[in-house]
């Protein structure tokens, strides 16, 4: 199917532009006040990425980034260790958060519709036509973006975000969903869940983890973002009866006990917008990290105090979190309670490296392990 004319989708040209030019280029983050475990370094990997989000790595040199307030989607060709060139490969999309790539197509989701590029590496810098796949999910654009990825059984997930605070909209609202990748079907995998913004599987079990954001106006430390764990479909989270596990809802309990629910994997800061999340796969890092999940904080908008604007790691053994600590911070000047970046995705690269994404600086940095002894 052809794409409507009011996707403004730009085809028969791109914009070329080099890294310093990219769109939105603004002054350079200073990434030295981020502070890392020893043995680590940052870098920035691409920058002038106005509103970079999501990040879905092809598989021919291009690493795919897309906005949400932008309204773009960008390609970036790189050298594994910083970007050469970007072009931006759509424009005045509806808060295209999402992007996922398999078999050399390229997906992308807007508020209520997804598209694919097919061949799209084969074609940069011509932009092949995007093909239809799916277009009944809301259009409402309150928490209406979406996060998409490829699952272990071929299946693209969707989340589908409340369009409020806290409400009770029924299905497919609070939910998260698979469609098949030509549109075929779609289905609910989990329900309770206010507002997905990242998830993974992991790499042992395949089984599906995915970050919550938790409600606003309980209180500056009430009640936590969740790191979720569903080792079976069907599963309900809670939202919005109960959140965190045990923290009821005043407008929205109804009766109903938390012990109903599925208690989250791990409790995460209140309004810490944890968001982009990925299980370390790669071979740089120490090998203490593999298999470990790191978790994305966009940082809080609705406390008196500003938290988050970090990088979280968590150990996952037998499907149970035994560890949660900080990786990376300093986007916060927590004196100043003022912040120059903040953390939206993580991906891990295929030299192990850990890419992260920065929607307020429009930037990618570029996380890796010096070769220091491994103790």
């Amino acid at each position: 199917m052809k794409a409507p004319a009011a996707l403004r989708i730009r085809l028969a040209a791109v914009i070329i532009v080099a890294c310093a030019d990219a769109p939105g280029a603004t002054a350079a983050p200073p990434i030295e006040r981020v502070k890392l475990p020893p043995g680590f370094e940052i870098s920035v990997f691409a920058e002038g990425l106005k509103d970079a989000r999501s990040m879905a790595p092809g598989d021919k040199g291009w690493l795919f980034v897309s906005t949400r307030v932008a309204g773009n989607v960008y390609a970036v060709r790189h050298d594994g260790t910083k970007a050469i060139e970007t072009l931006t490969i759509a424009s005045g999309l509806n808060m295209p958060n999402g992007v996922a790539f398999r078999d050399g197509a390229l997906f992308v989701a807007e508020v209520n519709r997804v598209w694919r590029y097919d061949a799209i590496e084969a074609s940069l810098p011509a932009v092949p036509k995007p093909v239809l796949v799916y277009d009944k999910y809301p259009t409402d654009r309150h928490h209406g973006w979406k996060f998409i990825r490829f699952g272990p059984d071929g299946w693209l997930y969707v989340p589908v975000g409340v369009p409020c605070n806290v409400c009770d909209r029924g299905d497919p609202y609070g939910t998260i969903t698979r469609l098949k990748p030509d549109g075929s079907a779609m289905e609910i995998v989990a329900r309770g869940v206010r507002n997905s913004v990242g998830f993974d599987w992991h790499p042992q079990t395949k089984e599906l983890w995915f970050t919550d954001n938790g409600r606003d106006m309980m209180g500056d430390d009430v009640p936590p973002d969740e790191l979720n764990h569903a080792p079976r479909a069907g599963m309900h989270f809670g939202f919005p009866h109960c959140h965190g596990g045990d923290v009821p809802d005043p407008d929205f309990a109804k009766g109903r006990e938390c012990a109903q629910f599925a208690p989250p994997a791990q409790k995460l800061g209140a309004h810490v917008a944890s968001l982009g999340m990925r299980f370390y796969t790669g071979a740089m890092f120490p090998a203490a990290y593999r298999n470990q999940a790191f978790i994305a904080e966009h940082g809080s908008w609705n406390r008196s105090r500003k938290s988050g604007y970090r990088v979280m790691r968590a150990k996952v053994e037998g499907g149970r979190v035994v560890e949660h600590a900080v990786f990376a911070e300093g986007f916060l000047d927590a004196a100043a309670d003022r912040a120059w970046g903040r953390p939206v995705d993580v991906q891990v690269m295929p030299d192990g490296a850990l890419l992260v994404s920065d929607d307020f600086a429009s930037a990618i940095y570029r996380i890796a392990w010096r070769n220091l002894p491994v103790r």
